[in-house]
């Protein structure tokens, strides 16, 4: 909006010149994205408290998670809301990503939403059953698909990290990789949602690495010198990554440990849909793995869990699943299975940035 009404300003007026950067109005977007978040996090804190949306803890969990019941949940709605105000306020309107990145955020934070609303309201306990979810995931990340699919300044090749002649054109079938890649960042994060700051804090990370590659991908010359794909238009998406980093660090501050409010399914299935969602828009899909190797790690563990379990009659490979219950549950403190989980999200955020030189 700003871009919009002070960039053409600059013909008159030389210092809005500045506007015409992604980088300053990336820098902006993160600034406003934080204060939305921290200043509004006490009123949002305050509502979900007198509306008693309190978090749901399972008895059969780690013991030390039973006080955090009752702690106000469906906090992911100030993610939202920040990330999107942040996004419109500082961003190219007329760019096709950047609604692309609207329409995964507030479709997939719908999703939540009714999921949340259903537990915390209703009273239904376990809110949209598991199918009913992915349908409207399914549903909403096709939709994506095809809107990309069909833009005539994207396409369809997949490549591969370190590999700068490994490339193939998935035609139609891209849709379908791009569903695989949208609702399996969304589903790893709502599982990585478990402790105090464990999710926002690798989410932040990951959106920050998103950003650089954002920022290159939609830069002719330096995708050309790094030989990596160009996405023409894509480098608006580094605006909304900077909001997402923005967001993130305010709702942090309020959700870091001991939590004063957790994001709910509303701000886990959003976050992670929107991350699926900027992977393949910057043709970095499979990055993805290492960007957000904490949330794989986090879904492979209760896939074996599960299919172990099942398999063998009872026995399991973890303590619990997700993985940082299993931490847990050995006797490490909840402080020190975050910030360890912090620490490895970055140094996977830091190797997947070696991927622009080894190629």
């Amino acid at each position: 909006m700003l871009y919009h009404l002070l960039y053409p300003l600059h013909t008159t007026i030389s210092a809005f010149n500045v506007f015409r950067y992604i980088t300053f109005r990336t820098i902006y977007a993160v600034l406003t994205a934080f204060i939305i978040s921290f200043f509004l996090g006490p009123w949002m804190i305050r509502k979900l408290s007198q509306m008693q949306v309190g978090q749901y803890v399972r008895d059969d969990g780690p013991q030390t998670h039973l006080k955090k019941a009752g702690t106000p949940t469906m906090g992911g709605t100030l993610i939202i809301s920040a990330v999107a105000a942040a996004t419109l306020l500082w961003a190219d309107l007329t760019n096709f990503f950047v609604w692309i990145m609207m329409l995964v955020l507030i479709g997939f934070g719908l999703i939540g939403f009714i999921d949340d609303y259903l537990k915390q309201v209703v009273k239904r306990s376990k809110g949209l059953s598991g199918r009913g979810k992915l349908i409207l995931q399914t549903i909403v990340a096709t939709i994506i698909g095809i809107l990309l699919v069909t833009h005539a300044e994207f396409n369809t090749q997949l490549t591969v990290p370190f590999f700068k002649y490994l490339t193939r054109d998935l035609g139609w079938w891209y849709v379908l990789f791009a569903v695989l890649v949208i609702v399996g960042a969304s589903n790893a994060v709502n599982l990585t949602d478990g402790l105090d700051g464990l999710a926002i804090g690798p989410v932040t990370i990951a959106s920050g690495a998103y950003m650089i590659f954002a920022y290159v991908a939609g830069n002719v010359k330096l995708a050309e010198y790094l030989q990596i794909q160009y996405v023409a238009g894509c480098g608006e998406v580094t605006i909304f990554c900077g909001a997402l980093i923005g967001a993130g660090l305010g709702f942090l501050w309020f959700n870091a440990y001991p939590a004063q409010v957790f994001m709910g399914d509303v701000g886990s299935l959003s976050l992670g849909g929107s991350l699926g969602a900027v992977a393949v828009a910057t043709k970095q899909e499979i990055v993805l793995v290492l960007v957000g190797g904490l949330f794989v790690m986090e879904a492979l563990s209760v896939i074996f869990q599960v299919g172990y379990f099942k398999m063998t009659h009872g026995k399991r490979i973890f303590r619990m699943a997700p993985l940082h219950h299993h931490f847990e549950l050995k006797g490490w403190p909840e402080p020190k299975v975050i910030v360890r989980f912090w620490i490895i999200a970055i140094a996977l955020a830091l190797l997947s940035m070696s991927t622009l030189k080894l190629r």
